[in-house]
């Protein structure tokens, strides 16, 4: 299913950054304690009542010449990255949260965003406008403040909603409004393995597509995805029924404004969401590079199954040690995710092209294995034996039972003494014992830790 994507839209210094922290909460720190992952983020999980969505931060707005100077002089550029925060919030959310200060009163660029925000919206049948979007007044900490949203009506967007976002004062209001105007979403019903293409632009991904479905020549049919900016295309490979997910809409880098590409680790992230297994493409000729680690970021939060693809294989010269040295390097970056398999293609040639989808089904059943306990358990003696688990301030932790409580990913229930013994490299330690004896190829494996009186 579908999480709703919430976009904070507006000037520097109105209260973003704090406002998008509250509503992510402890969120934003799911996997920074693995090294290599920590990065800088426009997106984070939030929930409000049950209610699971993405806020997200689209930034990009930097008024060199000062926020309250005449758009008129000298704001070609200004302008210009007004209008890609708000074609990127309007085209990417379910809802846009138009955030102003209300320490300064409406200031001309507050004007400028509002008037592109309304143009931007679609009218629908009933005559509602889409997505909503909700004019909040930040830094509302007292009662004078809260009368004075009133001058931001002129914005013509409707109620100013007064928030103190760092005191989190009627935050909760604003987001009962927010979740309430969600759209209804349902549950795929189709069982076809979900690969997501993702990357970077320019990175190669419909030259891929379309290479994997012009050899299968078994396309059963194109079909609007379930979000604005994806296309999936179904056909069955071998017997088995898959959609290939791309990520539309970054295809045609020229068509793009100024921008917005900083947003396609937006669209990869809502692609993510949907798969089964990502198959993260990288460009040989370039290397790996900030945004594909912000990509594979985002498929270790969501849990997914991820394949490397390293395109353009075909334009690198090469010598004996040069795929031996591609792998190690690529591998050293990613190595929050070192389980994960690469695979040298060329996506205009078709070299290796024709392993990709046995890998990624290859991957998709390590996904869904399970293990039997009893041989779990028989492996984490040997770890123990082999590696004492440790101790501190004199406590040691103990290892009592294992199940797997789960696949799709494959989950591992621990009973221990005291989960917060638990190091995290002993933690790593475990995991490689696990994937020596059972693999998980591309496979992310969790361990989860429950705590059981010591009776010693």
């Amino acid at each position: 299913m579908r999480k709703s994507v919430v976009a904070l839209v507006g000037r520097p210094n109105v209260g973003k950054s704090t406002l998008f922290n509250r509503l992510a909460g402890e969120r934003l720190a799911i996997v920074d304690d693995v090294p290599g992952t920590t990065r800088d983020r426009i997106l984070a999980e939030a929930e409000w009542s049950g209610v699971y969505f993405d806020v997200m931060d689209t930034g990009g707005i930097d008024p060199t010449h000062g926020g309250d100077t005449p758009l008129s002089v000298g704001s070609a550029d200004f302008i210009t990255d007004i209008r890609t925060q708000a074609q990127v919030a309007i085209e990417q959310s379910d809802a846009v949260i138009f955030l102003t200060d209300g320490g300064s009163g409406p200031t001309s660029p507050d004007k400028e965003v509002a008037q592109i925000l309304r143009r931007s919206q679609k009218k629908l049948e009933d005559g509602s406008f889409w997505p909503p979007i909700y004019l909040v007044v930040n830094k509302c900490e007292n009662e004078a403040r809260r009368a004075a949203a009133a001058e931001f009506y002129e914005l013509g967007l409707g109620e100013p909603f007064p928030i103190s976002a760092i005191h989190g004062a009627n935050v909760g209001d604003l987001l009962d409004m927010v979740v309430k105007a969600f759209p209804e979403t349902e549950a795929e019903a189709d069982d076809s393995v979900k690969i997501a293409i993702v990357g970077k632009p320019n990175a190669g991904k419909s030259s891929l597509l379309n290479k994997l479905v012009g050899q299968e020549r078994a396309i059963v049919s194109p079909i609007a995805g379930t979000t604005r900016d994806a296309v999936d295309t179904l056909f069955e490979y071998e017997g088995v029924p898959l959609t290939l997910i791309d990520t539309a809409g970054i295809r045609r880098r020229g068509k793009i404004d100024p921008g917005v590409e900083r947003f396609s680790v937006v669209r990869a992230h809502k692609a993510i969401e949907r798969a089964d297994v990502a198959l993260l493409m990288v460009d040989a000729e370039i290397g790996i590079t900030a945004q594909d680690l912000h990509i594979a970021g985002y498929i270790l939060d969501a849990w997914k199954s991820t394949i490397v693809l390293v395109n353009k294989w075909d334009a690198v010269q090469k010598d004996t040690y040069t795929m031996n040295y591609y792998t190690e390097k690529i591998l050293s970056e990613l190595n929050f995710m070192p389980y994960v398999p690469l695979l040298f293609i060329s996506a205009i040639t078709g070299q290796r092209v024709d392993k990709v989808l046995p890998l990624a089904l290859q991957v998709q059943d390590a996904r869904l294995a399970r293990i039997p306990t009893s041989q779990l358990n028989k492996i984490l003696r040997e770890a123990q034996d082999a590696h004492p688990a440790p101790s501190q301030a004199g406590k040691q932790l103990k290892l009592y039972y294992a199940t797997q409580v789960r696949s799709d990913p494959p989950t591992f229930l621990i009973y221990v003494n005291d989960p917060r013994l638990m190091h995290f490299s002993y933690r790593r330690f475990l995991e490689n014992r696990i994937r020596e004896a059972f693999n998980f190829p591309g496979t992310p494996i969790r361990i989860v830790l429950k705590g059981k009186k010591d009776t010693k």
